[in-house]
Parts: structure tokens; C-alpha cells; sequence
């Protein structure tokens, strides 16, 4: 009977969890013909989870979002979602808008919104002009009127003009950019203003597949910052580690269409990941062991009849033992280092008053550097502030004005933000490295296929049918064919898994030669560059050091003119009032902010204490042992209500004080 009781507690502990939850992922699965993707998976996404979703390539990260989305279905299993509910998604590829402007299409985002304002207006109108204010039907738009008004106040209806501006201007828009017809902006950009439709929304679930691709390292941070603070559950994959770190406090790993859910951001995850395979290891060697004793006492008795049915029952147990598997780990994984040619000149590459427009807009007004022999350096700044103009002067693909001027004996390997794009679709794998490679490189060309992952038959594939990774990872191989002195790379991790992004990195690191870098990856730009250019309003500024020095100078920079510009703000006051007061008024208001001061701390300590005790209370009506004794406990209720109205209060009179 006490076992009967547990049971059905621990069925409606289940129960009050999945109903609480904003997605219940119950025993789906999906196979496609060659492999298994998921093997009846089971989860909860609940109110403010932050989920990282990871896995080698290929798991079906992006394909579990689009489940989780309705996109598309599993092959068994269901996903459940609340009755009220609201989903964004951000697929890696969509259809992207054009036609309207920036700020016309981003506030398509309030289709909905708009539709209750004008469904409000028509209701206001008919109270403001019927007379029958006593009939069924008066009473009817009251109350239609009042859920529409408490349905466009719960969807940020009151507050939706402002965030258009914010939001947009925290993903790297201009205020002259807003007007701007979409058709003048690259895809990146418009995939930004999907982004930002996604966030003006008071969604329940934000599902992000790879939402940093397209932002620079301005932008990341910002948006960083935005979903830490965002009420809405997050499920997002990303190959930028910071970013995870930053932003999630749960990683879901997908393994051989299994799942292991761990409460930790990535790196934590990490740890625990190589802690979890261990204990496969050393729990495998153990059952193996056992296996091995088992089958020598079966050999030792299965001739003895007095022992026959011991070893029989033996036999049985060994049949019955399920066999312990171990995860594989990404095993896979690029493996090279560039080759390396004679040293270039001391000075590597000097630029001198360089200019660049497009139509009317100028992209760099008079840029001057100098890169020496050994610089590792990176160019940084928002996105479409000149670093890849920049870099296109230096390749010569595009023309400009101003002096560019490569030094003795420098020998370039390049890599193009586009590189992917310029390989011939049709040319398989091999056939694009043959062809461009030397003569005393052909034999190798196998091999160093080998050190990217592609083997056997995947040489033979066409280039067009390749992943975003494989034709990344292609694209880099090109750049060991003849050996050079100087890489200029532009976002070569864009389309890197995580591993294969620390094999570049280290591959950089033992080059002997010139680096120069574009790259919105703090992760892999920490500890790999030594100078850091910012382009900034057409202009070039040099840092000396990493990206982490970088970010802590602009931190401080932008500190500093916040504080000048309180100084000064202050000081215009005190001017002010000087001149208007006398010192007895000076006293007086003195006397009266200590005042506000005591009742400011007094109402600080109330809330303190008020929302402990609604924790409380909260947490006896969410555990079910406890809320069963509640039930019909009215005093209970009357005194949960009205310290939740007192802490309401205290709350406003405390944001009063403080913005007195």
C-alpha cells in the first residue's frame, strides 16, 4: 500500500511538471535511411531554461529545432505545448525579406498587435455612440474590450514603438539605416531584422539556430545581454563558445540519436561530459571482467554433472547481461599546420591614406596602418564599418584610393569571407585540390584531404552537395598548396565546428609568419592576435594586444565618457542651484533627501522580508505534498494576496523615491 502511495505521488510529480513546462518532448523519434537521429527522446524546455543544444556534426541539432518549431514532424513521439502559447524561430536559412524598409518590416513583427488596436478602436467607438447600456450585448464589448486591452498590454502593446529603436540599434542598425529600403542591405543584415522581429515579441520559447553568424562582436554582446535579461525560454546552437557560456545554464548533448541533459553552460558541460564518458570506461572494463570470470567458471563446471546446472545458470545470466556501451566522442576532426615560406621584409604591409566609397556612402575616410614581420593582428568593429572593403583593397579585387604597399618577399594565402562560394559546384572534392595543386604536392593530395575529414568516398562527392562546414573545411585545405609567409583570412570559423575551430587556432599559433584576421569569435581570437585594429566611422584605431585587452579598452573607453558627461551634467547643476537657492533652501533639501534616504532603506528592508515570505508561500503551492493541506485553507490565501499587494506597493513607493 506504501508503495501504491509513492507511485501515484511521484505520477502527479510528473504530471505537475510536464503541465508546468513550455515544451514537453515526449519519446520522439526519427530516422533517416542510413542512421538514426533520435531514439524516442524525452525532455521539458520550462519557464527561463537557457538550453544550449550540441552535438557532433550531423547529430540533428538543427532538425530537433525544427521539431520543436512544428516545422517538422518525428516519425513517433509528440511535442506538447501549453494552450496559450507563443514561439519564435530563427532557422540558419530562410527566406529573407525585402521591399519594404528596415523599420517598416520590423514592425510587420506587430501584425497581431495592430489587429487588436483597431479591433479596440471600433469597440470604443460603439461604447462611445450606443445608448443600450443596460442590454446583453453593451455588457459584452465591456468585457470584450477589457480582455482585448489586457491582451495587448500582456503582448507589449504599450511599449512597442520604443523597442523597434532599441532593438534594432542594439543589432548594429544606424538611425539613417531605419528608412533604408531592404534591397540596399546583404543577406547578413537582412537575417538581422528577422532576428530582431523574433525578440520584439513577448514569445514563451525563442528557438535560435546559429544566431551569431551574420553579428559582429558589438552586436553579440548586445545581444548576449538581451537574452540573459529575457523572460522567455531559450533553446539555441551555436558553435560560438562564449556566447553558450554567456547566455545558457543548461546543454542538452545529442548522442547516436540518444540525449544526456546537463544543468551547466557549455564549458561546465564540458567537464562533466569527460566525467560521464569515464564512468562508461571503467564501468565497461568491470562488466567485461565479470563477463571473463563468468565464462571460466562456465568452462571450469559445464563438464562436471554435479555443476551442469550452475554453469547452465551461468549461461542465462550472461545472455540476460545488457551490454555497456561507451559514447563515441567527436573522433573526427581537421589536423594540420600551413606550410611555411622563406621570411618576408620587416615590414610586411603599409597602408597610406586609403579611401573607398560606394555611391555616396563612404566606407573609409583616409585609412592609415603598418603590419611588421610576425604582427598578429585582427581587424574589429561593427559589421559594415570597412573591414572586408579593407581587405578586398589589400587582395586588389576591388579598387580604391590611397597607397597600399606589400613588403619584400611576402607571399599571400587568402582566405575570403565568400571563399565557399567561389568553388566550382560541379568539380568533386578531389578534383578541386588536383587542379590547383603543384606538381610535387599531387601525391599527397589523398593524404591531405585525410587531414579534413575527407576520406574514402567522400572525395568523390560533388562540391555542391557539401555541408556549410565541409566546404569550410575544403576551402581551408586549398590554403596548404603553396606555402606562404602572410594569411589574410576573413570569418574562416563561420562554418567550424567547435573542434575544428581549436585545430585552426593552434594551426595559426605555430604559424611562423604573418597573421591578419577579420573575426567576430572572442573565443578564438583570445590569446591569438597581438594588435587589434578598430574600424570605426571610416577610420582605423590600434590597440595593442588581444581581443580581451580590446573589449576591456572599450569597456573602460565608454566609461570614461559616461562619467565626463555625468561630470559635466552635475556640475551644470550644482551651478544651477547655486545660483537660485540660498543656503537655508540648500539645508532644507538637504534635510529632505536623508529623509528620503531612511524611508528609501526602510522600504528596501520590507521588500526584502515580503518577497521571502512569498518565496515561501510560493514554494509550499508548487511542491504537491504541501499544497494538498492548502486546498480550502482561506487564511492561507488572504494573507498570500495581500502580502503580494503589499509588496506591489512598497515597490512603487520605492521607485519613486529612487527617481527623486
Amino acid at each position: 500500500m506504501h508503495h501504491c502511495a509513492k507511485a501515484t505521488k511521484v505520477v502527479i510529480l510528473v504530471f505537475l511538471l510536464i503541465f508546468a513546462a513550455m515544451l514537453s518532448v515526449q519519446q520522439i523519434s526519427l530516422e533517416f535511411p542510413t542512421r538514426v537521429i533520435f531514439d524516442q527522446i524525452s525532455f521539458l524546455i520550462n519557464t527561463g531554461d537557457k538550453v544550449s543544444l550540441v552535438g557532433r556534426n550531423g547529430a540533428g541539432k538543427s532538425t530537433l529545432l525544427k521539431i520543436l518549431a512544428g516545422q517538422q514532424p518525428p516519425q513517433s513521439g509528440s511535442v506538447n505545448r501549453p494552450k496559450e502559447f507563443s514561439l519564435g524561430y530563427l532557422p540558419q536559412e530562410l527566406k529573407l525579406p525585402q521591399g519594404k524598409s528596415v523599420r517598416e518590416e520590423t514592425e510587420t513583427a506587430f501584425a497581431e498587435l495592430r489587429a487588436i488596436e483597431a479591433r479596440m478602436e471600433v469597440i470604443n467607438e460603439q461604447l462611445a455612440t450606443r445608448t443600450d447600456y443596460e442590454s446583453q450585448a453593451y455588457i459584452d464589448l465591456i468585457q470584450e474590450l477589457t480582455d482585448k486591452t489586457q491582451l495587448y498590454e500582456l503582448k507589449g502593446g504599450y511599449n512597442a514603438a520604443g523597442e523597434v529603436e532599441k532593438v534594432l540599434f542594439g543589432l548594429g542598425f544606424q538611425p539613417e539605416e531605419l528608412d533604408r529600403s531592404l534591397d540596399t542591405f546583404s543577406g547578413g543584415w537582412r537575417m538581422r531584422v528577422e532576428l530582431a522581429k523574433i525578440l520584439l515579441l513577448n514569445h514563451d520559447v525563442i528557438l535560435l539556430d546559429e544566431p551569431t553568424n551574420h553579428l559582429d562582436i558589438e552586436s553579440i554582446i548586445w545581444l548576449e545581454d538581451f537574452l540573459k535579461s529575457h523572460p522567455a525560454a531559450i533553446v539555441l546552437v551555436s558553435h560560438d563558445r562564449n556566447f553558450m557560456d554567456n547566455v545558457t545554464n543548461r546543454t542538452i548533448e545529442i548522442v547516436n540519436g540518444k540525449i544526456y541533459d546537463y544543468p551547466a553552460p557549455y564549458s561546465r558541460f564540458l567537464i562533466l561530459r569527460e566525467e560521464r564518458v569515464q564512468q562508461q570506461i571503467n564501468a565497461k572494463k568491470n562488466q567485461e571482467k565479470e563477463i571473463k570470470e563468468t565464462q571460466q567458471l562456465i568452462d571450469r563446471f559445464r563438464a562436471k554433472a554435479s555443476k551442469a546446472s550452475f554453469a547452465q545458470s551461468l549461461i542465462k545470466k550472461l545472455d540476460r547481461m545488457e551490454t555497456i556501451g561507451v559514447d563515441e566522442m567527436e573522433s573526427g576532426k581537421i589536423n594540420f599546420s600551413f606550410p611555411h615560406a622563406e621570411p618576408s621584409g620587416k615590414v610586411v604591409l603599409k597602408v597610406e591614406n586609403v579611401k573607398k566609397s560606394y555611391g555616396e556612402k563612404q566606407v573609409l575616410r583616409g585609412v592609415d596602418l603598418e603590419i611588421e614581420r610576425g604582427d598578429r593582428v585582427s581587424f574589429l568593429g561593427q559589421n559594415g564599418q570597412g573591414k572586408t572593403t579593407l581587405v578586398k583593397l589589400l587582395m586588389n579585387e576591388i579598387q580604391g584610393e590611397g597607397e597600399i604597399q606589400w613588403g619584400h618577399n611576402v607571399k599571400i594565402g587568402y582566405y575570403a569571407q565568400e571563399q565557399t562560394s567561389w568553388l566550382d559546384g560541379e568539380k568533386t572534392v578531389l578534383q578541386t585540390i588536383e587542379d590547383e595543386a603543384p606538381d610535387d604536392i599531387r601525391p599527397r593530395v589523398r593524404s591531405m584531404l585525410g587531414a579534413f575529414m575527407f576520406s574514402g568516398e567522400e572525395v568523390t562527392k560533388k562540391v555542391k552537395v557539401l555541408s556549410g562546414g565541409e566546404k569550410g573545411r575544403l576551402a581551408l585545405c586549398k590554403l596548404l598548396l603553396k606555402p606562404v609567409n602572410v594569411l589574410v583570412m576573413d570569418e574562416p570559423t563561420n562554418h567550424l565546428d567547435l573542434r575544428s575551430k581549436d585545430v585552426l587556432k593552434q594551426a595559426l599559433r605555430n604559424f611562423q609568419g604573418t597573421v591578419i584576421l577579420v573575426s567576430h569569435d572572442r573565443d578564438f581570437l583570445h590569446d591569438l592576435t597581438d594588435k587589434s585594429f578598430e574600424f570605426k566611422s571610416g577610420k582605423v584605431k590600434t590597440y595593442l594586444g588581444d581581443i580581451k585587452y580590446f573589449l576591456e579598452a572599450k569597456k573602460m573607453e565608454s566609461f570614461r565618457e559616461y562619467e565626463q558627461q555625468k561630470e559635466a551634467k552635475v556640475a551644470k547643476e550644482k551651478v544651477v542651484k547655486a545660483s537660485q537657492v540660498n543656503q537655508k533652501e540648500i539645508r532644507a533639501q538637504e534635510k529632505e533627501a536623508k529623509k528620503r534616504k531612511r524611508q528609501l532603506e526602510k522600504a528596501e528592508e520590507e521588500i526584502a522580508r515580503l518577497e521571502l515570505e512569498i518565496a515561501e508561500m510560493d514554494a509550499k503551492l508548487q511542491n504537491p505534498e504541501t499544497y494538498k493541506t492548502l486546498i480550502g485553507d482561506e487564511a492561507f490565501f488572504e494573507s498570500y494576496n495581500t502580502a503580494k499587494s503589499k509588496l506591489e506597493a512598497l515597490m512603487e513607493k520605492w521607485a519613486v523615491l529612487s527617481e527623486t
